[in-house]
């Protein structure tokens, strides 16, 4: 399959290429978002210590994903974007899903009760993504793109602590920061750099699954890789509602409750990019309709998400790559993606195999993926025209988010609640920047 050479798609939006083609296509899609899926599951379960459970909760990540790219293509009652909108496992809620667990480990939950808190709050908190998705043109009044570069800037500086610490040898690790362990995730972060610059697409599109590929087979010759435990893997992942129960706890669903609000903007520039490459309208009632269609797809697969023990969901913005790429926009293909990765769910063979990946040879390549969501923030921020009140907003905003994490102890003298809320750097920081929007002036006068 040939580059789009053109503004023309090889197949356009309603178009229905044959089996060979939508199988190739789907498989690009697969491959640019398969690791992204997964790696949130990989991280909460290793820092979580979530142990046996990570397999069944890679195998609903897939299926749910899935399933929700399925419905963004399709449309049921309205609700998708009608496009290929491949659905995968959100990183911006990490830091917040990370908190949530430990405020069920701080009460002396195990695994269950750390997992009942987590889908309890994010289930809730789908609603506010669901409610928003009706107003979501108005709503861009309030979260401008000056807050949301902030916001996915700080998730991005947050999360490069996460990357670090599994390069290092993963938390609490006995041999961390072992040479041999920098050396390994060393080895990954260069072998996907060198990918990335390749002239090959095909090449920078699975540049990160190479990257991992390389690391475990040096791993495995390390002896650091054993599959002993395989076989006592269920031979079929079947999806069981509120598998570990449900929970809920104000503090933990605060910071998550902020996070639905930003990914709504965030999916509303990921379909708007979907609609440009995709050669549809992005002004009038057609474009609404989808964006609206769109973030409201986005709410419920992470309420479906939540209900079937995964971590909310997003649109992905590297599939609107892999269309620009192809010149295939056909949401015919999206069925073929959701029946791809459904598939791959159904087998916890999968997820055992995954969890496997050494901590060097994940924290090689989150450090990439988690250094990528902060340079995209970066770029939101960069395309304001940045005047004094805007820098005012940036400086504080930053200085408080990335404050709260560099100074322990800072809020331990306030109420329990007060620190779940404000501990966590992109709740503390989008809250600033949101307010300080709303109460500064604009500026009239050019300086």
């Amino acid at each position: 399959m040939s580059t789009q050479h053109s503004n023309d798609l090889i197949y356009p939006l309603d178009a229905v290429p044959g089996v060979l083609e939508s199988g190739f296509a789907a498989l690009q899609h697969v491959l640019a978002s398969f690791i992204g899926i997964i790696t949130p599951t990989l991280i909460i379960g290793g820092v979580l210590g979530l142990g046996e459970h990570v397999p069944y909760l890679i195998s609903m990540a897939l299926i749910v994903s899935g399933v929700g790219t399925i419905i963004q293509a399709k449309r049921p009652l309205g609700m998708g974007a009608g496009m290929i909108c491949v659905q995968g496992t959100s990183f911006a809620f990490l830091s917040s899903v990370l908190a949530a667990g430990f405020i069920a480990k701080g009460q002396g939950g195990g695994p269950d009760e750390i997992l009942s808190l987590i889908f309890g709050v994010c289930m809730l908190g789908a609603f506010i993504e669901i409610f928003l998705s009706q107003f979501i043109h108005k709503l861009k009044r309030v979260i401008t793109p000056l807050v949301t570069g902030i916001v996915i800037t700080i998730i991005g500086t947050s999360l490069i602590k996460v990357g670090m610490t599994d390069l290092a040898g993963g938390f609490k690790a006995e041999d961390f920061g072992d040479p041999v362990n920098l050396l390994l995730g060393g080895i990954v972060l260069v072998s996907i750099i060198v990918l990335n610059r390749s002239s090959n697409s095909w090449v920078r599109l699975s540049s990160i699954v190479i990257g991992l590929v390389i690391g475990m087979i040096i791993a495995g010759f390390m002896g650091k890789i054993s599959f002993a435990n395989l076989g006592s893997l269920a031979a079929i992942s079947i999806p069981v509602p509120f598998k570990y129960g449900f929970s809920f706890d104000w503090s933990a669903f605060l910071p998550i409750a902020l996070i639905y609000m930003i990914t709504a903007i965030e999916s509303t520039g990921d379909i708007t990019a979907n609609c440009m490459v995709s050669k549809q309208p992005i002004a009038g009632e057609e474009y609404i309709s989808r964006v609206r269609g769109g973030v409201f797809a986005d709410g419920f697969n992470s309420f479906l998400a939540a209900v079937f023990n995964t971590f909310p969901n997003t649109t992905f913005s590297q599939n609107n790559g892999v269309i620009q790429l192809t010149g295939v926009a056909s949401k015919h293909i999206a069925l073929y993606i959701g029946g791809i990765l459904i598939l791959l769910g159904l087998f916890p063979m999968i997820g055992g195999v995954l969890q496997q990946i050494p901590k060097p040879v994940l924290g090689g390549a989150t450090l990439v993926m988690f250094g990528t969501v902060a340079a995209a923030g970066i770029k939101i921020i960069a395309s304001e025209n940045l005047d004094r009140r805007k820098l005012l907003i940036m400086a504080v905003a930053f200085g408080m988010g990335l404050g709260v994490t560099m100074t322990p102890g800072l809020l331990d003298q306030l109420p329990r609640m007060v620190q779940s809320v404000f501990s966590s750097p992109i709740t503390t920081g989008g809250l600033v920047a949101i307010i300080l929007s709303l109460v500064l002036p604009e500026e009239t006068v050019e300086e």
